[in-house]
């Protein structure tokens, strides 16, 4: 077996057991979640999203259900957008509404770590060879540009167009974080970047 492929057998290992020993013993966190989500407004606990995955291939993402239902509006959700249930707002500045993810790390469309998976809207806008290069490795749930842009919602909400800013300005600069990890991935690299998000979580 070439280094190359031992390399990704052990990420894939690692992300299988990480995310069932979360899951694990989360689950009744989950469960109260879930009930107060959908005590706080109607519609399901979890929300469902296509997103491009490894290879290009199409996925649903979980997360727990942040927004009204049928609410429409832009792709992208800037902090005090209306759309933002009560709930939602406090699940998403504490990064609880991702949760669910790690079930898309042990179905096999996500991992731990790699390039958040971008809506098939915005991964149409990433230039072409950083598109394939990036869709070469399976997304995750967090990677140097989550962690650099957690502040993402803020920055969005002082702009007159969230939407047209993000593809403007936030996507060219986090498709070229998504080119560099990719480029430069290791093990050791996204253990590194797992503390740093688990800090920046905490904080």
């Amino acid at each position: 077996m070439t280094a190359p492929a031992k390399g990704l057998r052990l990420k894939r290992a690692f992300d299988v057991t990480v995310a069932a020993l979360v899951l694990l013993v989360t689950w009744p966190i989950l469960l109260v979640i879930a009930v107060w989500v959908r005590l706080d407004s109607r519609g399901p606990a979890l929300f469902r999203q296509e997103r491009v995955g490894l290879n290009g291939a199409i996925f649903r993402i979980h997360k727990f259900r942040s927004l009204q239902v049928d609410a429409s509006g832009p792709r992208v959700s800037a902090m005090g957008d209306r759309r933002v249930t009560r709930v939602g707002a406090i699940l998403r500045k504490s990064k609880l509404d991702e949760i669910p993810q790690f079930l898309d790390v042990l179905l096999g469309h996500m991992s731990l770590v790699g390039p958040r998976p971008e809506l098939p809207h915005f991964v149409a806008m990433w230039p072409e060879r950083d598109r394939d290069l990036i869709l070469s490795v399976r997304p995750g749930i967090t990677d140097p540009a989550s962690i650099a842009f957690r502040d993402e919602a803020d920055v969005l909400a002082a702009s007159d167009d969230p939407e047209r800013h993000y593809a403007s300005v936030l996507l060219p600069r986090k498709t070229a974080m998504y080119v560099d990890y990719v480029q430069s991935r290791s093990f050791a690299a996204d253990l590194r970047i797992l503390l740093q998000t688990v800090r920046v979580v905490v904080s």
